[in-house]
């Protein structure tokens, strides 16, 4: 891998391809690129988030879902190859769970919003979307791993309920969608 990576410049894609991972080449404008940066975009901002104060539990589990996002985007630069599974599906689950269990009952809809940290979570659970529906729409002309997918909307799920629970870690209270607003 090092030997790689050593030449990061290679101008391989001026001409508007990109290099998949078994080598084949396309067009940096198709579904497959679209759901590759998507997913890394999710990565990096969970790597922001990761740059807050947040509990050792919750970061820890962010470091794992980076690793995960990374091997998801190494499975769809290699077309047919299947990296996330299952187990990656379970261990988001099970986080949302024991994170949940001690949350208040939602009774309302919550705006993204609260201490910085829990803004951070919002926009990479948005990005997590996005990332779903670029797989998803990928999926419309090209085979995907369904895990892939679902891992990408149980990740959003965590994302929403971690950022309650980092509200929470932070002593500041959930922003309440104020329905009287809207009359």
């Amino acid at each position: 891998m090092g030997n790689r990576l050593t030449k990061i410049t290679t101008r391989t894609g001026d001409g508007g391809t990109t290099g998949l991972g078994d080598g084949s080449r396309v067009a940096k404008t198709s579904a497959r690129i679209a759901a590759i940066g998507d997913v890394d975009e999710c990565n990096s901002v969970i790597g922001v988030l990761l740059s807050c104060d947040i509990s050792p539990s919750i970061r820890a589990t962010l470091l794992d879902i980076q690793h995960s996002l990374f091997d998801l985007g190494g499975e769809l630069s290699i077309p047919g190859f299947t990296a996330v599974k299952p187990e990656h599906v379970q261990r988001l689950e099970d986080a949302t769970q024991a994170i949940n269990k001690d949350l208040p009952a939602l009774k309302d809809f919550i705006l993204p919003g609260g201490s910085a940290a829990t803004a951070h979570c919002h926009v990479a659970r948005t990005v997590a979307r996005r990332a779903e529906r670029s797989v998803l729409h990928l999926a419309e002309f090209e085979p995907v791993n369904e895990t892939a997918r679902i891992y990408l909307n149980r990740l959003s799920d965590l994302l929403f309920v971690m950022a309650r629970g980092i509200n929470r870690d932070a002593g500041v209270a959930d922003v309440l969608w104020d329905k009287a607003r809207s009359k």
